[in-house]
């Protein structure tokens, strides 16, 4: 769940003077008691067409995403009073494709003692039988973060419209005993079961300044048991948020079940730092014998490691399709914007596309890409042809629908020995991206895509390639630059960048950029590296927006392919 302590603290006094704990135990008429925020303004030029978001208010965390009866369900974390964070219950909508979706009720909102004070982030498990359950964290009236149990009140409804609580809730409770944070206890993962038909779950939690990934086992699913040591831990990192902990096949671009173990898979350990909001992972194994989850040689177990996305990303979460065998990604992308413009929007926060995710076959990272159904919005595709991109030109896209568009480029570098020499002071991309911004020409570079911009490029958001020239080997930087993204100051105009694992002398740069209004969601190198930006620009707006492919680098550049696609909205409502 992201939201600070203090945060947490002020709403629930709030929710405390506001309802009283005895009326808020009066069970599921609760959320059609609750006044709704009014309508969001006619006029909205940031709302998205194909990225999942509900006509009004506040949306963060994807909670456990699933597949039930051909039926895909996304639940998530939602205020049905404004658009400010507050008032969360479990929202729930479904898809037959992932792209479509239809809502429903919440699921989930507190009732009982244990989540009287809130129903934050947790998962889906679908045990042996078929049957989904649900595992979340509560907040109970001494505002402790506590683990509770929901299930399906009829399994035979394939839209899961109502769920029932566990009478025995909280199933998992800090106590001194156990040494548990009361503070910093939440978001269980799906669990998974082992070869001893016992199951297994992991809570984020933190002691000190040391992330813990605390593991809990059980027999039957409602009586759980604290393991001596945590899964895995890691020193500095602060609280871990929605943990994610799942099995990836070798050499093969699959997904496989939660619980599948073996040395035909690796594992992959997410986290979500409480102290960035941001999302990294490692790639290790898994000792099930002593349950110890433990980081590939060469993986760096901290903020400065890998990370799913580079950019506006958080809170992430991945279920198994077992419908076409992959494992599918969910993220939040919160707001760049400020909280007054977001109560003026009426809404704030939206989910990324989801995501296709498998281990690249180098073992050591993982490679993510937009789902295909995501490409049946697709029409009216534009190409360019081949051709040599020369330094200092900007070439206009034509064509297609600049504000809702999904486009694919590659290039080749003509003469990779011109490329500037990287500092080994260099380590930081984002920081490199920042001081080397899309109007700062290099040699190699920068090279891209300049979208969401205004007629006379006084906006754009500009995503792009440098290329170094490193000790012993080239190094491709891809940046985010939203520097210049809006005329409107008040926004958060942060420049992402990310080095991406590709070698230049044998391989083109590809770039994949996702346009949606206010959202560029872009991936490098074929899904290695991701940054998503969060834009909101005052010219650059519906069919004032513009597409450039542009070179500011002094050396020319080869366009080897591209493709440009207006997207056909979603159903979103």
């Amino acid at each position: 769940m992201a939201i600070s302590s203090a945060a947490w603290l002020l709403f629930s006094s709030f929710l405390f003077l506001s309802h009283g704990v005895l009326q808020l135990q009066a069970s599921h008429h609760l959320y059609r008691d609750i006044k709704a925020s009014s309508s969001p303004p006619a006029h909205q030029p940031y709302r998205t067409s194909y990225h999942f978001q509900p006509p009004k208010n506040w949306i963060n965390d994807p909670n456990g995403p699933m597949i039930y009866k051909g039926l895909y369900h996304l639940f998530y974390q939602y205020n049905p009073k404004g658009a400010v964070w507050g008032n969360i219950v479990w929202a729930h909508s479904t898809s037959v494709d992932l792209v479509n979706w239809t809502p429903h009720v919440p699921a989930i909102y507190p009732s009982q003692p244990s989540d009287i004070n809130g129903c934050w982030s947790g998962s889906t498990t679908i045990l042996p039988s078929g049957e989904p359950v649900i595992l979340y964290t509560g907040i109970n009236p001494q505002n402790q973060q506590v683990q509770n149990l929901a299930t399906p009140k009829n399994l035979s409804d394939p839209y899961l419209t109502e769920w029932v609580k566990s009478a025995k809730n909280p199933l998992m409770a800090p106590t001194i005993a156990n040494q548990i944070n009361a503070s910093s206890f939440r978001d269980p993962t799906t669990a998974w079961l082992g070869p001893d038909q016992i199951w297994r779950v992991i809570i984020g939690s933190k002691r000190n300044r040391q992330g813990l990934a605390i593991l809990y086992r059980s027999k039957d699913f409602v009586h759980w048991t604290k393991s001596q040591h945590p899964l895995h831990s890691a020193k500095d990192t602060g609280m871990w948020e929605c943990p994610d902990f799942y099995p990836v096949p070798i050499n093969a671009n699959l997904g496989v079940d939660t619980s599948v173990i073996g040395p035909h898979v690796k594992h992959v350990l997410k986290l979500s730092l409480d102290d960035t909001k941001h999302d990294y992972y490692t790639v290790g194994t898994y000792n099930v014998n002593k349950d110890i989850y433990v980081p590939d040689k060469g993986q760096v177990d901290s903020d400065s490691g890998l990370r799913y996305d580079y950019g506006k990303f958080y809170a992430s979460k991945t279920f198994f399709d077992s419908a076409k065998k992959r494992r599918i990604l969910w993220g939040w992308i919160n707001e760049s914007s400020s909280v007054e413009d977001d109560i003026k929007k009426g809404w704030s926060g939206v989910q990324a596309i989801p995501r296709s995710i498998w281990l690249h076959k180098s073992g050591k990272q993982l490679v993510q890409w937009p789902i295909s159904e995501i490409e049946r919005l697709r029409e009216n595709q534009v190409k360019l042809h081949k051709q040599v991109l020369k330094g200092g030109l900007a070439l206009e896209v034509s064509g297609v629908t600049s504000a809702q568009a999904d486009v694919e480029i590659s290039f080749k570098t003509i003469e990779l020995q011109k490329a500037e020499k990287l500092d080994p002071k260099w380590t930081n991309p984002q920081a490199l991206c920042s001081q080397k911004g899309a109007s700062v020409k290099g040699r190699l570079g920068p090279f891209g895509l300049l979208a969401l911009a205004s007629k006379g490029l006084q906006e754009q958001t500009a995503v792009f390639f440098r290329i170094f020239k490193g000790q012993d080997k080239y190094v491709v930087l891809m940046c985010s630059d939203q520097s210049r993204s809006s005329l409107n100051n008040g926004n958060d105009k942060t420049t992402y960048g990310a080095f991406l694992d590709v070698n230049p002398s044998h391989e083109e740069l590809s770039l994949r950029s996702l346009i949606d209004h206010s959202i560029v969601e872009s991936f490098g190198g074929k899904g290695k590296a991701c940054i998503t930006a969060r834009v909101y620009p005052t010219l650059a707006i519906q069919d004032e927006a513009h597409l450039h492919v542009f070179n500011n680098g002094t050396e020319n550049i080869q366009i080897t392919r591209f493709s440009a696609w207006s997207m056909k909205k979603a159903q979103l409502t």
